[in-house]
């Protein structure tokens, strides 16, 4: 069972500002950098799912990196979502990824065309081979049509680049199964599972509720860490309605955090198509949960 986080424990999947008429907002996506630095995140994990990164250009994803890491200096690491359905364009973006000065690449595997296992471990491997950087496998079924089998996993552990996983496929036992017989470092993709996995050996998170609320997602690994084991749950627990408003309510959690962060004054602005803001009834409801959470 792995103890160490080699990104830090508590990560956000910060979204991608964008200014009012759609354009990268890199001066917001310094201010947003900065602030939830300063509010307990210890690495933030850009132009993943919550960072839409289906919708940015390879010119935009370098950029992101180089603005967050004039902001946050070595105060935090950067993770840069790299993947993609194409192998030659995830290694391209990894290499950019490594000049842009990220510490660390998100590589999701390729969807649409549902490669089997054999094609799946040779295309990790090869992103793996192709820069310096550490990877992290991102594990999200759901969304990619493929599953990262628990035997595939034992696999790539072997790559000495490989270091981590970012869990979302929903397969708890399969998650220990590998953290059991690795030292993978295993991240939380899901925020309902922040302490349950971080109890049996995860690492940490990559949050997307880290995006409105650090410092309250933060605290129950913080009392988790200090033996407070009941006081930990019961923070987990009652971050349980705005982690369900955001994450299960039928909406992206991209459209969600950045509905919040908008009402907030913290930098966000619009999604890009296909996706849309959420109603004005969505967002009366995020902010009565996010309320409830942070009153007090």
């Amino acid at each position: 069972m792995t103890t160490t986080a080699p990104f830090g424990r508590a990560l956000c999947a910060m979204i991608t500002p964008f200014s009012a008429d759609g354009a990268l907002d890199l001066d917001g996506a310094q201010r947003l950098a900065d602030h939830l630095v300063s509010r307990g995140c210890d690495g933030l994990v850009l132009s993943g799912t919550t960072g839409e990164s289906p919708t940015t250009s390879d010119a935009e994803k370098a950029a992101l990196v180089e603005a967050v890491r004039e902001a946050v200096g070595d105060r935090a690491s950067i993770v840069t979502g790299v993947g993609t359905s194409d192998t030659r364009h995830t290694v391209k973006l990894a290499l950019e990824a490594e000049k842009a000065g990220a510490d660390g690449v998100l590589v999701v595997s390729p969807y649409y065309s549902r490669p089997p296992q054999d094609a799946l471990e040779e295309h990790f491997r090869t992103v793996a081979d192709a820069s310096g950087l550490p990877v992290v496998l991102y594990d999200i079924p759901g969304r990619t049509g493929t599953r990262i089998e628990p035997g595939t996993m034992l696999r790539l552990a072997e790559h000495p680049r490989i270091v981590a996983v970012k869990d979302c496929s929903y397969d708890f036992l399969g998650a220990q199964k590998v953290l059991a017989r690795t030292e993978l470092a295993y991240y939380a993709g899901c925020d309902e599972h922040n302490l349950a996995l971080y109890a049996v050996g995860g690492a940490g998170y990559v949050s997307t509720v880290a995006n409105v609320v650090p410092a309250q997602l933060r605290f129950v690994l913080d009392a988790f860490d200090s033996g407070d084991t009941a006081t930990a749950a019961g923070a987990q627990q009652r971050a349980t309605p705005l982690i369900e408003s955001m994450m299960a309510a039928g909406l992206p959690g991209t459209v969600t955090a950045k509905a919040l962060l908008n009402e907030l004054g913290l930098p966000a602005g619009p999604v890009r198509a296909p996706l849309r803001p959420a109603s004005r009834e969505t967002v009366d409801g995020l902010l009565a949960a996010y309320e409830d959470l942070t009153a007090g």
